[in-house]
């Protein structure tokens, strides 16, 4: 999966939901670097996509780095609430809490 997502980004078809599913396959291959890489790009090119920033903040935790992952959720949570997504704000409210404890 990951390979042929990086096919279609080296093809010159680079959106936010391409990012993301690069970001997504990253994180499950254990890579949360190259995972965190794709997800902030996903996150500039849709700054509304509350998906994006909840697995960013995934990475950034898988990469032992709490205040970034805290800073990606809170705008994640920002975003979710904003647009309705009840889903990804309770997952993004429970990761913070963790995260604080």
């Amino acid at each position: 999966m990951r390979e042929q997502l990086e096919k279609l980004l080296a093809a010159g078809r680079d959106n936010a939901l391409l990012r993301f599913g690069l970001g997504n396959a990253c994180l499950k291959d254990g890579d949360a670097a190259a995972a965190a890489l794709h997800l902030q790009q996903a996150t500039q090119q849709n700054p509304a996509y509350s998906a994006a920033w909840k697995l960013l903040g995934k990475a950034w935790q898988a990469l032992d780095r709490p205040d970034d992952a805290e800073v990606a959720w809170n705008k994640g949570l920002e975003v979710a609430v904003k647009q309705g997504d009840i889903q990804s704000s309770r997952e993004m409210t429970v990761f913070l809490k963790r995260l604080r404890r």
